[in-house]
């Protein structure tokens, strides 16, 4: 293969005095494309992926439009080219042979992206998928996720089958370990846009029940002020509407029934005289039953005399309990919030502290609605609600709303996969200032309704 100046000496016009070394090499580059021809074209592609780690950003536009024009006169051998140097080359370039692909490709006009060049895609990429880093995947799902091809049912099973070997769900989940606790999240992050009615998140689900949750309490994260627990409950609910059957569907709705318990917590003991015998009501954390509540009713669905009939009487009695009391706390804390952003309409909702009261309000109005359905003889599962991150979808006038619930929606034709901290435009849900207590407010009012 020639060497990028040996092609300069072609042309007879590589120059001893430095400052025209710029100049000349940007000729070159421009020249490139016309011995892009027959067995030369993969060559010329590898020379100019070598060329993608200048730092000259008009080198280094001149480098990506020659691709591209290569790219329209052959897909195939430009895409043997790039993926030569991504699986041998340095790593800078291949860094930004990855980056090339994962912003260019969607530019190109169909008559260039055809199936077989999808294909090729495809089969190179699970090449790479072997050794990669965790920005590395999420660029690649992104260019994935955005073939044409894919975008069907089989082909977004392919997608979520492809993030599940990523994930290792075959090997047992080290909570100590932080990368395998990024992993994990990275991998779940780019399933998630992929499920659908149609394409379920069961193994995930099954693997979240079983693995995660028995160590919620003690997974660490090398991302510095992430709530790890948060994200992890989030991910679980919004995975929740897309499971399909379970095996072992009991045990794991009872560990999600358990960890559910765990955040709901009893009524404080009274004194004789009435009043609270500690010091201090109990925390209740508002975001976090928001997840476990929603996951439980999504897989409650499909157990519906799980609280009936697989509990015991005592059980069931202790849950109510629970229930009833968190509700209380609930209705308080919803007239607080209602009270607060009472009259205020557009830009006074957007100050910092009212954007967290309108994101506490989502999420005490969803826990509200379960809860009732809940405490329903038996215990319904039908109400609909949108996780308080998830923006609202809207139902046209005389278009039947969707009877299950649309919180994680079908992936987009061209999913952004995010976990680069998802990049997800949303608010976050309050952890700490919103969700850590109710301990000014009283409980001793009883629930209006009840």
């Amino acid at each position: 293969m020639p060497t990028v100046e040996e092609l300069y000496r072609n042309y007879g016009i590589l120059a001893d005095a430095t400052e025209q070394v710029g100049q000349i090499r940007r000729q070159a580059i421009k020249e490139l494309p016309q011995f892009a021809t027959g067995e030369n074209l993969p060559r010329v592609a590898d020379i100019l992926t070598q060329l993608l780690q200048t730092d000259d950003s008009a080198e280094f536009n001149l480098v990506n439009n020659a691709l591209l024009s290569i790219f329209k006169m052959d897909a195939k051998g430009t895409l043997g080219g790039l993926f030569s140097q991504i699986l041998q080359g340095e790593d800078i370039v291949r860094e930004r042979a990855i980056k090339f692909l994962s912003t260019k490709l969607k530019t190109l006009p169909d008559e260039v992206l055809t199936k077989e060049v999808e294909e090729l895609i495809l089969t190179e990429s699970k090449k790479v998928l072997e050794d990669v880093t965790g920005e590395e995947f999420v660029l690649f799902m992104k260019i994935l996720s955005g073939l044409k091809s894919l975008q069907t049912v089989s082909g977004r099973q392919q997608l979520v089958e492809l993030v599940a070997e990523q994930a290792d769900l075959e090997q047992t989940f080290n909570p100590s370990d932080p990368d395998c606790v990024d992993r994990l999240l990275q991998c779940t992050r780019q399933a998630v846009p992929l499920f659908s009615k149609n394409v379920h998140s069961t193994r995930f689900v099954t693997y979240f029940c079983e693995q995660v949750l028995p160590n919620l309490g003690t997974l660490t994260t090398p991302v510095e002020g992430l709530d790890i627990q948060l994200e992890v409950l989030k991910l679980l609910a919004e995975m929740s509407s897309f499971c399909g059957d379970m095996e072992k569907l009991e045990t794991n709705l009872r560990k999600l029934f358990d960890k559910l318990l765990e955040y709901m917590p009893l009524p404080p003991e009274e004194a004789e005289n009435g009043e609270n015998a500690g010091n201090e009501e109990p925390k209740l954390q508002f975001s976090y039953v928001e997840c476990l509540l929603y996951s439980f009713h999504q897989l409650g669905r499909k157990l519906p005399d799980f609280l009936t009939a697989k509990l015991n009487a005592e059980k069931l009695k202790d849950f109510k309990i629970r229930l009833q009391y968190f509700a209380r706390g609930l209705q308080v804390y919803i007239r607080q919030l209602r009270l607060a952003l009472q009259g205020k309409t557009g830009e006074a909702l957007k100050t910092e502290e009212n954007k967290i009261k309108v994101v506490a309000l989502k999420i005490t109005n969803n826990i509200n609605v379960l809860i009732k359905d809940l405490f329903h003889i038996p215990p319904s599962y039908k109400s609909t609600v949108t996780l308080s991150w998830k923006p609202v979808q809207k139902v046209e006038i005389g278009q039947k709303r969707a009877s299950e619930d649309t919180t994680s929606g079908s992936p987009p034709k061209k999913s952004s996969a995010g976990p680069k901290r998802d990049a997800r435009q949303i608010y976050n849900p309050p952890s700490g200032k919103y969700s850590s207590n109710l301990g000014n407010f009283n409980y001793e009012r009883s629930l209006q309704g009840k």
